[in-house]
């Protein structure tokens, strides 16, 4: 990343200077699915894959969105800024089909998008809706097997799926209810999937941060409580940031974590270890 790009950052403290240690990520296109805005984790990943030289293409879900994800991706020099909604028929394949047009193949993809009815993400497990507990589960984990198989074609030559998870896939959360189950489902993907695509190079991870105030997270009851706690509870005594998670994302992506596939990865300050 030059000088003049450094300089018009659109969110300069997720940019540090010791990201500045090459371009190991030179030449190498990837996918961001799930900036919404400039507090998203997709987004923190986006600016650290693009400080260390990778080109990327960012997505955003609708018009409504397109405001605030279109200027953030062009400060960031995105190659290809598309619509892609996984909820309508056919956009995943339309956004796949654009980036074989452009650029002939994939080397990573960044899934940071979830999704439940408030009626059901509100409400106990048992008594989740039909409806609601498929949308979720459509939203927030078939879409990345879906994007998966989407990928693995223009993947030829190997590449790297990454995905998002939260402490609550193993543990019980309060009022994380059905997103519980949904993460968990997404985790077990991840390591079927690593299984099924590992012969042919290409490596699939989940990364789980602690509590972090996204818009997704807002949707959260008592979210305010869940993020004291974890301050309180965490060995680090302080929350993770989004630029916390984007290295470790520009980690995976990179060669230095070719003995790796199928892992969750938590960067929660510690938080997964205490009781």
């Amino acid at each position: 990343m030059n000088d003049e790009r450094r300089h018009h950052d659109p969110l300069p403290r997720v940019w540090d200077p010791d990201d500045r240690i090459g371009d190991m990520l030179k030449g190498r296109k990837g996918l961001i699915v799930g900036i919404a805005n400039e507090h998203s984790i997709a987004y923190g990943c986006a600016v650290k894959l693009r400080a260390f030289g990778a080109d990327i293409a960012i997505t955003y879900l609708n018009e409504k969105a397109e405001p605030h994800v279109r200027p953030l991706a062009e400060a960031l020099d995105a190659d290809l800024i598309m619509k892609l909604d996984v909820s309508h028929p056919g956009d995943l394949e339309t956004a796949f089909e654009t980036i074989r047009r452009r650029w002939g193949r994939l080397d990573f993809l960044v899934h940071s998008i979830a999704f439940a009815p408030r009626e059901d993400l509100h409400g106990r497990v048992i008594d989740v809706s039909a409806e609601g507990f498929a949308q979720a589960m459509h939203v927030s984990c078939w879409s990345f097997l879906r994007m998966a198989k989407l990928a693995e074609t223009l993947m030829g030559e190997g590449g790297v799926l990454v995905t998002m998870s939260y402490y609550g896939a193993d543990k019980v959360v309060g009022n994380y209810n059905v997103m519980g189950p949904v993460k968990a489902a997404l985790e077990a993907s991840v390591r079927y999937a690593a299984n099924e695509l590992g012969p042919k190079g290409i490596r699939v991870f989940a990364i789980s941060p602690g509590p972090l105030k996204t818009r997704a997270a807002s949707g959260i009851a008592q979210f305010d409580e869940l993020i004291e706690m974890a301050k309180e509870r965490a060995p680090a005594q302080r929350l993770v940031d989004i630029a916390e998670v984007g290295r470790v994302c520009a980690f995976l992506v990179g060669g230095a974590s070719s003995g790796m596939t199928g892992d969750t990865l938590y960067v929660d300050g510690g938080l997964h270890n205490v009781a």
